[in-house]
């Protein structure tokens, strides 16, 4: 099954009880609001199914994971209420990522950006390749990782959420996202990381799904107040995102 529209694609296939969504758009594969919607719709479909026992999180192409939130959209922003709905996209995915009654496994091919560090920290168990870098460039364009903080720091801890994010226009390697946490593991190459994902995903999907679900609300214990807390964050990010600093900071890089 898959979902197109102009702005970018989603598809979802179903195999032994794992069901994989790859999602892709041209632009690094970025998300524009429409594509987070479906990705988060996907997610809630799927975290439903009977058929389905793991979800396995991929985006197409063997470069960028994921470059964050349409740079566009974000651009074509003019008031607090507009920033609001657009921050607001990645904080219903997440939480639809955190209350999926499915174990999400990630599978990270290469480099990510802003939102898509906090895609990927929003799984509860990541794979990747040894060139899969990381970087929260939003200071630099005058917002913050506000909205994803939640996600990041219970997985990487505030001490390296500080390092990632204080340093905006830095690379962090695949090695430092494994050495915090963000990775379970990584590998030398796409292949050996597919190999890897198929391996891990088949096993899981073996075991007792009532067991699995169990254990999904263990790990996600004491987020409960997400559902407040994101969307609270999305208004901080979105009265940023029309400021005049912002604007000036968001001219300067695009040219």
């Amino acid at each position: 099954m898959a979902l197109h529209n102009s702005k970018g694609a989603i598809s979802i296939s179903i195999d032994a009880r794992v069901a994989t969504i790859e999602f892709g758009h041209p632009a690094s594969n970025s998300f524009p609001a429409q594509l987070l919607y479906q990705l988060t719709e996907t997610i809630e479909t799927l975290g439903q199914n009977p058929d389905v026992a793991v979800v396995v999180l991929k985006s197409q192409g063997t470069a960028t994971f994921c470059a964050g939130a349409s740079f566009d959209e974000l651009l074509a922003v003019t008031n607090e209420t507009e920033g609001k709905t657009f921050f607001s996209g990645f904080a219903h995915l997440i939480n639809a990522m955190r209350k999926c009654p499915k174990l999400i496994i990630g599978r990270v091919q290469g480099k990510t950006v802003g939102g898509g560090v906090g895609i990927a920290a929003a799984c509860d168990y990541v794979l990747a390749t040894q060139e899969a870098s990381i970087k929260l460039s939003e200071l630099a364009i005058g917002i913050g990782p506000f909205v994803i903080e939640p996600a990041v720091s219970r997985k990487i801890g505030k001490t390296a959420l500080a390092e990632l994010s204080l340093t905006a226009q830095e690379w962090k390697s695949a090695a430092w996202a494994k050495e915090k946490g963000l990775y379970a593991n990584t590998f030398e190459s796409i292949e050996k990381l597919d190999e890897a994902v198929a391996e891990f995903t088949r096993q899981l999907a073996t075991y007792n799904p009532e067991a699995l679900t169990a254990m999904k609300k263990v790990l996600w214990e004491g987020t409960e107040h997400w559902d407040t807390l994101l969307v609270e964050r999305a208004a901080i990010t979105g009265k940023l995102a029309v400021s005049e600093a912002t604007k000036t900071a968001l001219a300067a890089f695009k040219k």
